[in-house]
């Protein structure tokens, strides 16, 4: 069993009265959810006497850091930013592809733990393997190197662009996606920027994994400053982050409506605050469109059964092809079903939020939607129950553009299996329909990523023209996969706030500075 402490300055640090957080396999909890979480429950709360079961039934544990280790964490990323910032942006690059190539060596552990907190396995495949070739990727980390400085002369002297580090940056990656938040995120220490991770408690152990024994090994053996990684599994550090005068940036993750506050908060502090909020992406299959691939694209707003943000919310079809789409969609979707994490071909996870489910579904249907398929619990085997963890697939159709978003499963971003298919009228005619299309488009008030499927240039064009909310747009392409170059992150609107875009960490977490210096 795996048990970490506080990783701060450099060293393992418990302190006083320790207590721990344990991970109890999703698989146990499948199959005897009051036993598993009674074994939680005396484990964490240190009852003496508990026997661990033979087998993979307990992970591992994290030490849940108080205040007295949270602000020493902070004091030792703040003592190394000066440090670390003056380290050659070349040497710190090599180190970013050490861990890389130590990921690879040591990503196979990684896999089971997150597969041990829930995370289907090939998820958890595609977040490990596939990192490396997206956003840690030569095209992507080089092309941020690039940013870092530009030179250009005249006769009298020599002028610099340069990014700077902002200083300390506080990591808060999210409990439906921790892991590969933190990977993402942890391209701000390339930049020269000191880092402090708080790994959420409930899937705490593949994040001090990942920073414990992959990439904090690298910064040691480089000889980076101890302190230029911080991590801690911890209850919420929000509040202290921001009362910190020690740091500068922080990278926040969650609700739009927590977000939003949270942004006017960082501000008020002078901190920068660089938010991945919600996303209700929008998704656009027109009568030319290859439907076979729009499809597939279409199904992958089943992935973790909607909780997950860089997935088609809503979808708008044009009404020619509306019927034929809806039914190859259902076919696919009618294969997908419940199932261990660790079984290959799973994608659906429990859902914690069936009322806000079958709520969303109800208004829905009361004004005037009509169920296509799903809205059944389910249980692991994919036996229909009234008290599964799982939820069956779910389609709507919406009839009409106006007042679509009068419903809140358009409107809002969900975290569940509910997908709302929009057809619009037909009495327009097609280049007036595919604008009045766009300007739907337009009108979320979310942001992080749209996509359109057709064949036609003109489309194609306008689309780029007219759509200006999305940190994405995929056209022709899969809505919700990863590439090297693009970043994966950020948005405008109610995803990214008032300083929202598409966001790499490397990039966003410095400032340009303007340097001349006379040579005649």
């Amino acid at each position: 069993m795996k048990t970490y402490a506080a990783y701060i300055g450099g060293r393992d640090v418990v302190g006083d009265n320790p207590r721990y957080v344990h991970t109890v396999s999703a698989r146990a909890l499948l199959d005897d959810t009051f036993a598993a979480l009674r074994l939680k429950r005396d484990l964490d709360e240190g009852r003496p006497g508990v026997s661990i079961p033979d087998g993979d039934v307990v992970a591992g544990a994290c030490l849940v850091a108080g205040e007295d280790l949270a602000r020493q964490a902070l004091e030792a990323a703040a003592a190394a930013a000066p440090h670390w910032r003056r380290v050659p942006l070349e040497r710190r690059m090599a180190i970013g592809r050490r861990i890389v190539e130590r990921l690879a060596e040591r990503g196979g552990p990684l896999v089971e733990l997150l597969v041990a907190e829930g995370q289907p396995r090939d998820m958890s495949e595609g977040i490990v393997y596939g990192v490396p070739h997206t956003t840690w990727s030569e095209q992507t980390l080089g092309w941020c190197a690039e940013q870092m400085a530009v030179t250009r002369r005249d006769e009298q002297r020599e002028m610099l662009l340069r990014r700077v580090p902002d200083g300390v940056v506080c990591l808060n990656p999210p409990q439906n996606a921790a892991t590969v938040n933190t990977l993402n995120g942890l391209a701000a220490m390339l930049a020269g920027n000191t880092l402090v991770v708080r790994a959420p408690r409930g899937v705490g152990l593949s994040c001090m994994y990942l920073l414990r024994e992959i990439v904090a090994p690298v910064l040691e053996e480089a000889g980076a400053p101890p302190g230029t990684l911080n991590a801690l599994c911890a209850p919420p550090l929000l509040d202290s982050w921001v009362a910190s005068p020690l740091v500068n940036d922080i990278i926040y993750f969650g609700g739009s409506a927590k977000g939003m506050q949270f942004e006017r908060d960082c501000v008020a502090a002078g901190k920068k605050p660089i938010l991945e909020l919600a996303g209700n992406d929008c998704c656009v299959v027109w009568h030319d469109a290859d439907l076979v691939a729009a499809v597939e694209s279409l199904a992958q707003f089943f992935m973790n059964s909607g909780q997950i943000c860089n997935v088609p919310n809503q979808v708008v079809l044009h009404p020619a092809i509306a019927d034929e789409v809806i039914e190859m969609l259902v076919a696919a979707i009618g294969k997908i079903r419940p199932g261990y994490p660790h079984e290959r071909g799973v994608v659906l996870t429990p859902v914690l939020g069936a009322d806000w489910f079958f709520g969303c579904l109800g208004e829905a249907l009361a004004k005037g939607a009509k169920l296509v398929h799903g809205a059944r619990r389910l249980e692991v085997d994919g036996t229909p129950s009234d008290t599964g963890f799982f939820i069956e697939p779910t389609v709507v159709r919406v009839d009409g553009l106006a007042g679509a978003r009068d419903l809140s499963v358009v409107r809002d971003e969900t975290f569940f299996p509910l997908l709302p298919i929009i057809v619009p009228d037909t009495g327009s005619a097609d280049d007036e329909l595919f604008d009045e299309v766009l300007a739907f488009v337009n009108s979320n008030a979310y942001g992080l990523r749209n996509s359109l499927w057709s064949r036609g240039e003109a489309n194609v064009t306008r689309f780029l023209d007219t759509v200006t909310n999305g940190g994405n747009l995929k056209i022709n392409d899969s809505h919700g996969n990863f590439l090297p170059f693009l970043p994966n992150q950020g948005g405008t609107g109610l995803t990214g706030g008032a300083f929202g875009e598409a966001s790499h960490p490397m990039l966003r977490t410095t400032h340009l500075q303007a340097v001349s210096i006379g040579r005649p």
